[in-house]
């Protein structure tokens, strides 16, 4: 029989280091003390080992007196426990809301959107009211989000956004994060459930006496507010397998007979209803192009072919040359006029539509729009198309009507635009169309993301649990998995559940080749698995293409792929908290921020219209004046009615229809939104958006931290030590316990070689008290009769006194030398106050093999590499030199806040690039810097550089804190994103200046400029084609970015 136990206990509420150290000083003080305890706060459990004289329910106990929960059936509600808890855990004293009011995320899904001057108006309505801020709108997403001083403002931005023509719908209106005080309890989950079935005002009822049945652990929220709408919005404390989401649903469907048929609400997301919407655009599109085409066919053969091709004396064009019904107006123009209508009125109705509710949101009772704002921004796209076919279609009218008012002759008056509002509608909606598919296709990258989710999962139950939802079914035998069905018994077996449906602490079944259904932990279902290998490939999340080995407790993830055999796996994370989740979020939120140049282009979009507008009046003003003066040969007018008038509305018209903003609108926002998409394949997420592509592509400097960026920081382990003789009676045993306590909550990698040496070299088991952490430099804290100290040599020394004997010192300047950091260790008892150093650590962290090579391709790119680290300057400045980074381009041995400082400095050097746009609106030319790091002491350096890269295998500070969040930790990613970075600001110059010169090249033309060296024009026609394949071609050439490599 073995001489120990091991006891494990999952805690609902282990927040944070200083829980840990609340529950080991809390075990300490049982009789007989456990032999190690291991508390992880990733997994929120608790592992004892202990000897069989200490029961379980001792520990068990022991954990709830310090103020824990252990089980979701015994949660402790009263005041007393959870005030005990929160006094001594720093996640739920950091979690109070502030004294400021509390703000709000607002999230709309917008249809209608065309173009950017689309997305300037919605921006422009919305800045207008008083307590709205954070704007972003996104044309590709047909999404906008907004920050709210208050709730109540979710109807006055729903209906400013609807006052502009625009379509718009809830999503989601949530806190923001850290304005509002967060629950104690953090492992309730909130679900919306839907029952089918309920035909009477008493079913309702009878589904919240089920939901009541199941006890104080169910907390209804919303009830149901009739049978009609049958949703109950509901909170519950999982406890698999006893309370979940699936006894929840059998309970509501047992309560009646016929039962009940539930189902999770889940409203859609916002790809999803991006997805929808540009369907829905592209059918409108397609049937009014279809319409426009049939329309087209009959208007070529009458007003092309017969009008201008064929011979004058040909039976049939007599025909449609001679009048009918009234006047002069000949049989061709009445069929022209009929055929136009369909056309005008319902191909391009929408247009028209939409150009109305536009300036009647500008012109409406009540607008607070300045008078002199409204006549020089307004108007869109469909504003201009609207214009050019109106003026075209009636201005034909006046034509047809003026020649039913002349006198019969044998042939009628022919001169009509019917045939161009057909045709320029049938190229305008051709390239809406392209266009509306070409968009749709490059906001495909949150959508890949996502479908990366599978559908159901394999659950494993016990063999006596029974079918608690038609969804759940009993997987079929597979000759395949014959072994693992073997093995699994009479006991237990696997059923198949929809995704949604599971909670955590379920097991379930990942075969070969299927992706885990949610992120987990490796469990081994069968002993003999302990130490089996699973390879998973996980290059979807990190763009790493060597697959991955994991053992027994090792964590896996939603969208990596099992490539091995069968692997049982215990649910982590469920609803949204997922590390693919966690990727959506991020490259959502990167599609909402800007680029620099995007603003330009939304100033010259937003008087676009207005200038357009007015230089078609001019245009048609000028041509007419001069025809009509005699300044120009009587051959130019070449229409058969209406004179100089008409013959310079031409002119005009084509002016207002070849006009394109929608090039210069779509130039940058296309480009980013693929280029985002490159970046996740590559595992790369690009939480700063446009703005932060556009920063890199630029930037002059790049900063590195030293531990865990240019070190591998993953395994860094103690080479070397040394204790130096002291005057205490302190057991060697003793203050290496001692120092195990301290490091035993630091995160940081040298702390966790220190904790790991102890550790193996029998320390003793030693509860602290008082434990300081100096983010960055080091811990201090007390031990009955003694004070202890450990961190750097400026810590230890310069900060608390400690004396360092000329012996140590020395043998510390030889390991600094070794690009070693070293960790000291400095005691005080009682009876002495003076620290003495009594034991030194000289800690191996290894180089990254890439890390040379990558700092030489910054090197040739024209980019400084620098170092910014806390540690010892001597350490620092002997790995600068094995990287090849120049000494004068070492910062070593400052405090977290002070890199900051520093990289302030690094910023105000003169520029050694060339730059577009400063995202500051400055015309310094300042040096671009960018830092990269993986540690919470990186994280003001982050946020203050201007584009901070942390590694994702770092803290979820120096996370928060990135504009780029590299999930692989290989150095090689950095370059790959600066030249993904590169590769898609080329392609938005190339975008912004293609769509500016088209339309610098294309108004004059239109205008007629060229028209007096040999009658060179564009006709409205050929104009409306232009136009629609300027558009079009920007899309494309910003999808070409997907050709070739990522790098």
């Amino acid at each position: 029989m073995s001489d120990s136990l091991t006891t494990t206990i999952h805690v609902l509420n282990l927040h944070c280091g200083s829980c840990v150290l609340s529950i080991e000083q809390a075990l300490a003080t049982l009789d007989p003390s456990p032999l190690s305890v291991d508390v992880s706060v990733v997994n929120q459990s608790i592992s004892v080992t202990h000897s069989h004289s200490l029961p379980p329910t001792a520990i068990e106990n022991a954990v709830v007196d310090a103020g824990f929960d252990v089980d979701a059936d015994k949660v402790d509600q009263s005041h007393d426990h959870r005030q005990k808890h929160f006094e001594q855990c720093t996640f739920c004293r950091n979690a109070q809301p502030s004294s400021l009011p509390p703000s709000f995320c607002l999230t709309l899904s917008i249809s209608g959107m065309s173009c950017a001057s689309c997305v300037n108006s919605i921006t422009r309505a919305l800045e207008g009211i008083s307590g709205v801020s954070n704007i972003a709108v996104s044309l590709l997403e047909k999404s906008a989000t907004a920050k709210l001083d208050q709730e109540d403002l979710t109807k006055p931005v729903i209906q400013a956004i609807e006052d502009c023509g625009f379509d718009a719908q809830l999503i989601s209106i949530e806190p923001v994060p850290g304005s509002t005080p967060r629950s104690f309890n953090t492992s309730a989950r909130t679900i919306s459930l839907r029952v089918a079935g309920m035909f009477c005002p008493n079913c309702p009822s009878r589904a919240m006496v089920a939901l009541e049945a199941l006890g104080p652990r169910v907390n209804v929220l919303s009830p149901f507010s009739s049978h009609v709408d049958p949703v109950v919005e509901l909170s519950y404390e999982p406890n698999a397998p006893s309370l979940t989401i699936r006894t929840i649903i059998a309970a509501l469907e047992a309560s009646n007979d016929p039962p009940f048929r539930v189902s999770l609400n889940k409203p859609p997301s916002l790809e999803d209803r991006a997805k929808v919407m540009h369907s829905k655009e592209q059918r409108r599109l397609l049937y009014r192009f279809l319409v426009t085409l049939v329309t087209a066919i009959p208007t070529f053969i009458i007003g092309v072919v017969y009008m201008s091709l064929v011979h004058a004396n040909d039976p049939v064009k007599m025909w449609f040359m001679e009048p009918i019904w009234a006047g002069n107006a000949p049989r061709s123009s009445w069929a022209l006029f009929f055929l136009s209508l369909p056309v005008m009125f319902y191909g391009c109705g929408h247009f028209h539509r939409r150009s109305f509710k536009e300036i009647y949101a500008l012109w409406r009772p009540g607008s607070k729009t300045p008078i002199l704002r409204r006549l020089v921004r307004f108007g869109s796209m469909n504003l201009l198309v609207s214009m050019g076919v109106s003026v075209a279609f009636f201005a034909s009218v006046g034509l047809l009507a003026r020649a039913a008012t002349q006198p019969r002759k044998n042939q009628g008056d022919t001169t009509t635009y019917f045939d161009s509002v057909v045709f320029l509608t049938l190229f305008l909606l051709a390239g809406r169309y392209l266009e509306a598919y070409s968009k749709a296709k490059t906001a495909d990258a949150i959508a890949a993301l996502s479908r990366l989710r599978p559908v159901s999962a394999q659950l494993l139950v016990s063999a006596s649990t029974e079918l608690e939802d038609p969804s759940e079914k009993p997987v079929d035998y597979d000759p395949e998995k014959a072994d693992d069905n073997s093995r699994l018994g009479s006991e237990r077996r696997i059923v198949s559940v929809p995704l949604d449906l599971l909670e955590i602490g379920d097991i379930v079944r990942c075969n070969n080749g299927q992706t885990p259904p949610a992120d987990g932990t490796i469990v081994s279902v069968f002993s003999e698995e302990t130490a089996d290998a699973h390879i998973f490939d996980e290059s979807m999340l990190t763009g790493e293409s060597m697959p991955v080995t994991k053992y027994a407790g090792d964590k896996v993830f939603l969208g990596s792929v099992n490539k091995s055999n069968t692997v049982f796996i215990r649910v982590d994370s469920v609803g949204g908290g997922n590390f693919l989740d966690g990727i959506v979020a991020i490259v959502r939120e990167g599609a909402t921020r800007r680029a620099p140049i995007e603003r330009l282009a939304d100033l010259i979009t937003g008087y676009f219209v207005p200038a357009i507008t007015l230089l078609a009046v001019v245009t048609w003003l000028i041509w007419m004046i001069l025809g009509y003066s005699g300044a120009l040969p009587d051959d130019y007018l070449d229409v058969d009615g209406g004179g100089w008038l008409v013959w310079s509305l031409q002119f005009s018209i084509a002016v207002f229809v070849v006009a394109c903003p929608c090039g210069i609108g779509l130039a940058a926002p296309t480009a980013l939104l693929v280029g985002s998409g490159l970046a996740a394949k590559a595992g790369i997420l690009a939480r700063g958006g446009g703005e932060a592509f556009q920063e890199l592509s630029q930037v002059d400097i790049i900063v590195f931290d030293k531990t865990g960026t240019l070190t591998t920081g993953a395994d860094p382990s103690v080479c070397d030590s040394l204790f130096p003789s002291i005057a205490t009676d302190v057991s060697r045993e003793d203050l290496l316990g001692m120092a195990a306590a301290l490091e035993s909550a630091s995160s940081h990698p040298l702390g966790r070689a220190i904790l790991k040496y102890c550790t193996e070299n029998a320390a003793k088991d030693r509860t602290g008290s008082q434990i300081e952490e100096t983010p960055g430099m080091g811990v201090r804290g007390r031990f009955a009769s003694y004070n202890m100290v450990l961190g750097s040599q400026a810590f230890v020394e310069r900060q608390n006194g400690a004396v360092i004997d000329p012996a140590t010192a020395e043998t510390v300047e030889n390991w600094k030398s070794q690009a070693r950091s070293v960790v000291f260790v400095a005691i005080s008892s009682d009876t002495s106050a003076v620290l003495q150093v009594a034991a030194v650590f000289a800690v191996s962290d290894a180089l990254r093999d890439e890390a040379a090579g990558v700092i030489a391709w910054f090197k040739k790119q024209g980019v400084t590499p620098w170092i910014i680290s806390g540690d010892n300057p001597k350490t620092t400045l002997a790995v600068a030199k094995q990287v090849g980074i120049a000494e004068e381009h070492v910062i070593a041995g400052i405090l977290p806040h002070e890199k900051g400082e520093k990289i302030e400095m690094l910023q105000s050097r003169p520029a050694t690039r060339s730059r577009w746009f400063s995202r500051r609106g400055t015309t310094i030319a300042r040096s671009v810097v960018a830092m990269v790091g993986d540690g919470i002491n990186d994280s003001v350096a982050l946020t203050v550089a201007d584009v901070g890269i942390a590694i994702g295998s770092g803290s979820d500070v120096a996370i928060s804190s990135a504009s780029f969040i590299l999930l692989s930790s290989d150095l090689r990613s950095l370059a790959t994103l600066c030249k993904l970075s590169g590769r898609i600001m080329n392609r938005v110059r190339i975008n912004f200046g293609w769509a500016c010169i088209y339309n610098i090249i294309a108004l004059p033309i239109a205008a007629g400029c060229l028209y007096p060296a040999g009658k060179i024009r564009l006709d409205p026609v050929w104009a409306s084609l232009a136009m629609a394949l300027s558009s079009v071609s920007v899309v494309l050439s910003s999808l070409a970015l997907r050709l070739g490599s990522v790098a």
